[in-house]
């Protein structure tokens, strides 16, 4: 079926199966390859995008569904060379190894900041659960929320 999904602030025209998730439409049919397919479970938070500036998991959620919705990829938080204070605070921090879980904790971690959820090291931790890391770089990824999170106060 045809459908139309604005990723990036861009409008998208493309023709899927009513299954296809959200997930699989960025990657495969959009090659917005940012977003990462980990457990493909909703389990691990790789997959994380924004919708409608709140986080989800995109394999857990048809294309279908997020028609008339802002879908925010890590690929569209960047302003032309300017990083995101996110995406700089997580290469400040060195909060990445593999890079299997980067998007989706990037993507958390906006998300985390914009919902006020920073007011300590165990509340990061707690608002940033569901995303996995398994090369366990969770000290940098936390000091690097708590990093973009100053440049995000008044």
């Amino acid at each position: 079926m045809p459908i139309v999904l604005t990723v990036n602030g861009q409008a998208r025209q493309l023709r899927v199966e009513p299954r296809v998730t959200l997930l699989d439409a960025l990657r495969e049919r959009l090659d917005l390859t940012g977003t990462k397919k980990g457990c493909d479970r909703g389990e691990c938070g790789a997959c994380t995008v924004l919708v409608d500036g709140r986080r989800i998991k995109s394999c857990l959620t048809l294309a279908v569904m997020r028609q008339d919705c802002a879908i925010t990829t890590v690929e569209g938080l960047a302003k032309g060379d300017d990083l995101h204070p996110v995406q700089a605070a997580f290469i400040r921090h060195d909060a990445f190894q593999c890079g299997g879980c980067t998007s989706g904790q990037i993507m958390s971690a906006v998300a985390v900041i914009d919902e006020g959820h920073t007011g300590s090291t165990d509340e990061i931790r707690e608002w940033m659960s569901g995303n996995i890391c398994r090369c366990a770089a969770y000290p940098n990824i936390v000091a690097a929320v708590q990093d973009a999170a100053k440049e995000k106060r008044p």
